[in-house]
């Protein structure tokens, strides 16, 4: 019997594209997207984007810092002393920003208020909730304006499974992508974890990407009518 070798799957890297073009806009991120288009009108020179995992957030930020030449960095990475740095350019997102230390946002607040700079912060709570016990930072961070990213609706959601399906250059047909929607929680999470098995399992069994391999690994998932 000949030897049959077994396709084996890559763990590569497949970078999603954070083009203007390529941002999927809806119902549900629609104030965001407003708020990024309107900089420099922005209400406060800080404000924040707030949403699960996978919703968009940092879509919006590449967006608006490819506008205002702001540097992105993440909330770990902030630290007093690179204050002045990290704001070199008069703009500056700062990712997952409820894990910075509190001190340095205390600082930051100050600082771009001072230089009159222009701050965008991403996370998965509301500031008003994050964790901090300097007084005026608390207080600060419940007067930043807010905009809340919801959850993807059924139309939305199939728009990110095929977008996020491009990224990886996996060609998804309509019965499969339809599959995908009303079997998966509606979430970008979820669709992205989505994308991630069946491309792997996909490369792994030498197979197309279609409905009814969607099905092999999804059939036991939620279950909705499709709109």
């Amino acid at each position: 019997m000949a030897f049959r070798p077994r396709q084996l799957a890559l763990a590569l890297d497949h970078a999603e594209s954070y083009a203007r073009e390529d941002f999927l806009s809806g119902p549900g991120n629609a104030a965001a997207l407003k708020l990024i288009d309107s900089w420099p009108d922005w209400p406060a020179n800080a404000v924040a984007l707030v949403g699960p995992e996978g919703s968009g957030k940092s879509h919006l930020a590449a967006i608006w810092a490819g506008a205002s030449g702001a540097r992105v960095m993440s909330g770990r990475a902030l630290t007093v002393a690179g204050l002045l740095a990290a704001l070199a350019t008069g703009a500056l997102v700062v990712e997952d920003a409820a894990a910075a230390d509190e001190r340095a946002l205390f600082h930051l607040l100050n600082l771009v208020r001072e230089e009159e700079a222009s701050l965008l912060f991403t996370a998965h709570t509301t500031p008003s909730a994050w964790p901090v016990a300097i007084a005026d930072l608390a207080s600060r961070l419940r007067a930043l304006p807010v905009v809340t990213l919801q959850a993807p609706d059924d139309a939305m959601l199939r728009g990110v499974i095929v977008k996020l399906a491009a990224d990886r250059q996996l060609a998804l047909d309509e019965a499969a992508v339809r599959y995908l929607s009303t079997h998966i929680e509606r979430s970008f999470a979820a669709a992205r974890a989505a994308i991630i098995t069946l491309d792997t399992e996909a490369l792994r069994q030498g197979r197309p990407p279609t409905r009814a391999l969607a099905a092999e690994l999804f059939r036991d998932g939620v279950e909705r009518e499709d709109d």
